[in-house]
């Protein structure tokens, strides 16, 4: 099995200049393929009020609901990912004490290898504090979605000269404070590549174009899965919802029809010369089997 990523292995990633590939994952079923696939780093993300719980925004998401799908996410699945947590809003906001609280809840409760918190200078004694507290933490910089009101919408950032030198001032801040690493959202390419240069900690961009360290992308999005969510940093990389719709109509089709399930997905009675009394102790390995061909237990389905 490959090493398990950390923040020190990214590290010496940027150092030899090795790309670093990001997405976010919610559950237990596709941090399985995200991490047999390769993927470097796991983020349960605050999007997942929007692809998960149809929300306009990441605003309503909660701590329980990240630590909810860290569970789903961590290492018990994610054998060699890095997994990252998101601080959603308003739990490091209000106060540097309740920053380091719910930090450690993500870690303690959900398993989460790293926090991600958005905001710059401003949030430089909650980063050094959540450090000091033994927790990893991931800087988000650019277009944050937590600030949407406050920017007027999502809304590129750092475009003219003045903003992209306090974009610059933020990251120099937050590397200061102890994250080891730095999102560069919805920026200018230029800008996030200057950044990436200055800076001696990975950054991972989204809609920054191809100068930072690392790239990540919503899972939804790279497999096609919204076709009415078309932003240009998003490239797809299957149609899936088309697959997934096409599948489903034959299902419907043939169970409408009476074409499923047919004779080669049912279950016959024993010959009646075979039958063996019922017994009470049945080994539940066997039921399981019976039902699952052996596979089972092996793919974590011993229930519907």
């Amino acid at each position: 099995m490959a090493s398990k990523v950390t923040i020190h292995s990214m590290q010496k990633m940027k150092e030899a200049g090795e790309r670093i590939t990001m997405l976010t994952c919610y559950d237990a079923t596709f941090a399985n393929l995200l991490d047999g696939a390769g993927v470097d780093v796991l983020l349960v993300g605050d999007s997942l009020g929007n692809v998960i719980q149809g929300e306009e925004s990441t605003l309503p998401v909660t701590v329980d609901q990240i630590i909810y799908h860290l569970k789903a996410v961590n290492r018990r699945v994610s054998r060699r990912a890095h997994v990252v947590g998101d601080m959603p809003f308003m739990s490091y906001q209000t106060s540097i004490d309740e920053a380091v609280r719910n930090a450690g809840r993500l870690v303690a409760e959900g398993g989460a290898e790293c926090v991600k918190l958005e905001g710059g200078a401003e949030f430089g004694d909650v980063v050094r504090k959540i450090v000091r507290a033994g927790i990893p933490v991931m800087g988000h910089l650019g277009l944050t979605p937590q600030s949407v009101h406050r920017m007027g919408g999502y809304v590129i950032q750092g475009r003219d000269e003045e903003k992209a030198k306090r974009l610059m001032e933020d990251a120099i801040a937050l590397q200061e404070a102890g994250c080891s690493s730095i999102v560069l959202e919805g920026i200018p390419a230029a800008v996030a590549e200057e950044i990436t240069r200055t800076l001696t900690i990975p950054t991972i961009g989204i809609g920054a174009g191809p100068g930072c360290d690392g790239q990540v992308l919503v899972i939804y999005d790279l497999l096609g899965m919204n076709p009415s969510f078309s932003p240009k940093f998003v490239k797809r990389y299957a149609d899936l919802h088309q697959v997934i719709g096409g599948a489903v109509r034959s299902y419907v089709d043939e169970v409408r029809g009476g074409a499923f399930p047919t004779e080669a997905h049912s279950f016959a009675m024993k010959p009646a010369a075979k039958a063996a009394p019922a017994q009470a102790g049945v080994d539940e390995g066997e039921k399981v089997d019976a039902l699952y061909g052996g596979g089972a237990k092996a793919s974590g389905r011993e229930k519907a």
